[in-house]
Formats: structure tokens, sequence, C-alpha cells
């Protein structure tokens, strides 16, 4: 493998990746997910068994949690920063493997239309610089398709890739079965791509059994969240949720150019778009099976969708390109390319809007976080006492801050009460902006303990620091 292979690629990421750290700074916190996995990587560092079972716990990622043992063993704090660089290091990646598949199947300007078009997306951009595992489960499942663009039934590499977002979305393992069935209509699958295909659920279902005695763990604690959490699943809710969240994705310019381009692309440069729609099909019926299943039917599993679609719109705009110019539909596609493209310059102060809201967003949360670790580990009292917090967002973050177990921390939203020790939010605007689900902020809070805080912030009141413990 030529050096430029790696270096061009990997400079690429790290750039696009910098440049989102620097749009969004001085945002540094982890979602409540990634901050379990985290948790639960600590846990098993420190020989304690992870609990899965405590009240709204996620769905637990094996290679997330694999990645927060990693960082724990050089500390909790080098864990959350590992995860925070390789959130931003992900965006990058996605980029750049956007920009090579639009490139391959389109032309390079249509990589950098569809490449565009994907990191500027609000949740693109929100779910990445959370830290959730959808953005690097993307990019092992594109870096595979990357793969078998470049040499066709490649095999094991491309395995290898699904398998790993496997240990990050079960979506993956539909993904793998497809491409092994692929495989052996060509007479090119072996014992070892079979290995491979059922390596990420058997792993994932003897990391249930281990940790709960229930291999099947992950499905059934997810679906009970989703019930709990009052989110919308089932098959029949598709048809009407999808294309809306769709548009929620990518908005109506990147939509007309996608379809635009998927057809032109479909009839004129056939066969080069026929793996991204093959893979378009079956990310969409992944979703499907996930609402089936009776899992929450979530913006975000529909991300590689959309960034699929993403690369069709790229097509839309710059796929003429691949036409000879002599071609009579060249200059045709390019007035639609045109057409899309001012469409898109008509959307993009609403886009700026959502961003620049987003961002807001986000930084006032990181300051809410700060406030809140540096309370946790410099006034609260021994670990063996437990907390109370107004809801279970900062469950996670305040066992590995301070040592507890996150049955030793407390919601009032569900207790009815501020036991002390107890962080109250110092004004309804803080706790309407720290919630774990959109419900929170309809659900009242009981009121603050009797007296003065012994603490007040600018974001936390801490009350109960000489009391008790109950």
């Amino acid at each position: 493998m030529r050096p430029r292979t790696i270096v061009v690629p990997a400079v690429a990421a790290l750039v696009l990746g910098a440049v989102v750290w620097l749009a969004f700074a001085p945002t540094h916190f982890l979602n409540y997910d990634t901050e379990y996995a985290l948790l639960w990587g600590h846990d098993l560092v420190h020989g304690r068994t992870p609990d899965y079972g405590v009240v709204f716990a996620p769905t637990p990622h094996p290679l997330a949690t694999l990645v927060g043992a990693i960082g724990s063993v050089f500390g909790v704090g080098f864990g959350e920063g590992l995860f925070e660089v390789l959130a931003f290091l992900a965006l990058g990646v996605l980029g750049w493997v956007v920009f090579a598949l639009g490139r391959a199947w389109f032309g390079a300007a249509a990589g950098v239309v569809a490449a565009l078009v994907v990191l500027t997306r609000e949740p693109v951009l929100s779910y990445g610089v959370r830290a959730y595992v959808d953005i690097p489960y993307m990019c092992l499942l594109l870096g595979a398709l990357l793969v078998e663009t470049r040499r066709a039934r490649a095999g094991t590499p491309v395995l290898v890739l699904i398998a790993l977002a496997g240990l990050l979305r079960p979506e993956a393992w539909l993904f793998a079965v497809l491409y092994a069935w692929w495989l052996w209509r060509g007479g090119a699958l072996s014992p070892l791509h079979v290995a491979l295909v059922l390596g990420a659920p058997v792993l994932w279902a003897l990391s249930d059994l281990a940790i709960t005695g229930d291999p099947l763990h992950s499905l059934t604690g997810t679906r009970d969240n989703a019930a709990e959490l009052g989110r919308v699943t089932g098959l029949q809710h598709v048809p009407a949720t999808l294309p809306r969240r769709l548009g929620e994705i990518l908005r109506e310019p990147v939509l007309v150019g996608a379809a635009g381009g998927g057809v032109l692309a479909l009839w004129l440069l056939r066969p080069r778009p026929l793996l991204g729609a093959a893979a378009g099909l079956a990310a969409v019926g992944a979703f499907c099976v996930l609402a089936a299943a009776g899992l929450s039917i979530l913006t975000r599993y529909l991300l590689l969708p959309a960034t699929i679609l993403a690369l069709f719109c790229g097509a839309g705009v710059a796929g003429w390109t691949r036409l000879p110019r002599d071609h009579p539909w060249r200059v045709r596609w390019m007035a639609f390319g045109g057409f899309v493209v001012a469409l898109g310059l008509v959307f993009v102060p609403s886009q700026v809007d959502r961003v620049r809201d987003t961002r807001a967003a986000l930084i006032t949360q990181t300051h809410i976080l700060d406030e809140l670790h540096d309370l946790a580990t410099t006034r609260l009292p021994a670990a063996s006492c437990p907390v109370t917090v107004p809801n279970r967002r900062a469950v996670p973050q305040l066992a590995l801050w301070t040592n507890r177990r996150p049955g030793d921390i407390r919601a009032a939203q569900e207790t009815g009460r501020y036991a002390p020790p107890a962080f109250v939010p110092a004004s309804p605007e803080i706790a309407a902006q720290f919630v774990l689900d959109a419900r929170d902020q309809d659900r009242a809070l009981p009121p603050a303990p009797a007296g003065e805080p012994e603490v007040r912030g600018r974001y936390w009141s801490l009350y109960g620091l000489d009391s008790d413990c109950e």
C-alpha cells in the first residue's frame, strides 16, 4: 500500500474534524449513552460488574464499552477526553469517506457536494459533537462500501468493517448477511467470512449473557425503555415517519437533488450507482426491522440512509461531469444541478440558524456540566452517601466523577423530593435545558429543600451538605 493512500485520507479527516471542533468550541461533553459506555468500561477495568439494569440504562454497545474501558485505564478524565477527540475525528472521517464514495461513483465534484451536504446537516453535527455511536457506525459501513466499490467482492476487509459496525449498532448484522449472500452468489464465500458474519451478534449476545445472564438483554432492555419513555415504535408508523425524519435531516433542496440525481444516475451512469442504491435500500430495510422489533423510531437511526441520499444529491448537482461532452443529456443535467444549487442557496439562512442554535444549546449544556463536575468533585461528601439530581440526565456523569454506583444517584422527578445532598437547577430555564427525554420538560420538579443552599452557582444550587445521608 502506497503511503499516500493512507496519509491523504488521514490528513483530510484530521483537518475536517478540526474545522468542526473550531466551529463548535468550546463544546466538549458526551451524550448520556456514551457516558454510560465509559462508566461500564470503568467498572470492568476496576473489577465491577456493569449495572445494565439501572433505571433508563441505555443499550450497551460492546465496542463503545471497550473504548470506555481502554480510556478508563488512564483515568476518567482521559476517558472522557478520548471520546471527545474520537467524536470530532469521526466527523472528519465521515466527511472524507462521503467525498471518496461520491468521487468514485459520480466524480470529484459530486463528492465535494455530498461531503459538504453531510457536514452541514444539523442532526449530523449535533449527534457527532456529542459522540453518539451512530457517526463511527456510519464511517465503518461507508468505509466498507468504499472498499467494495474499489474492488468488487473484496470479502474479508469489507466484512471486518461491517463486523466492527455490528458491535456498535445491530442493523449492521443485516448488511453482513446480505454481503455474505453476495459473496456466495459469486462463489467467494469462505468459512472466515461466515465467522465474521456471525462474530458481532455472537459477541454481543455473549457480552449480555456474561453481565446480565440474558443473551437478549440489549433487545429486551431497549424495547422496555422505548415503552417506558413513550417512544414511537412499530412497523405501521414507518411510512409516515420515515420521509418526515429524512426531511428533518436533509431538508427539501437535498431531497429534490437526491431524487433527480438518483433517477439520472441510475439511468445514465450505471453500473456506478447500483451499489449505493442497494446500500440505501438495505439501510431502510434495517430501519424497518428495528421498528418491527419494537425499538424506537429515532431520527439518528436514519442518518445512514440520509447520507446515501446526500451522495445521490451530489450526483444530481454534478453527476453530469461523468457524461461525454457531446451527450444529449449533459446540458439538461447541468441545468437540473444549477436548479438544485439555487434552491439550496435559498435555504442556507435557515440552515445556518439551525446550526447556530444547536451550537448555542450545546455550549450552554457544556457550561452546565462543567459546573456540575466542579461541584461534584470538590464539595460532595463521601461516595457512600447517595445524591439527588433533578432527573436521570446526570446519573452516569456523577457516578463516574464521584465513584458512586448509578443506583445511588436518585432522580427527584421519580422520588418526588430532593433528599440531601441534592443538586437543584438554579432556575426553571436551566432545568429545561438539562433533560434526558423531551417529556421531562413537561414534568414538574419538586420544590427545592427548605433553607438556603450551601453552594449557589450560576447553574446549580447544592443543598444538604451538612445533613445526614438518607
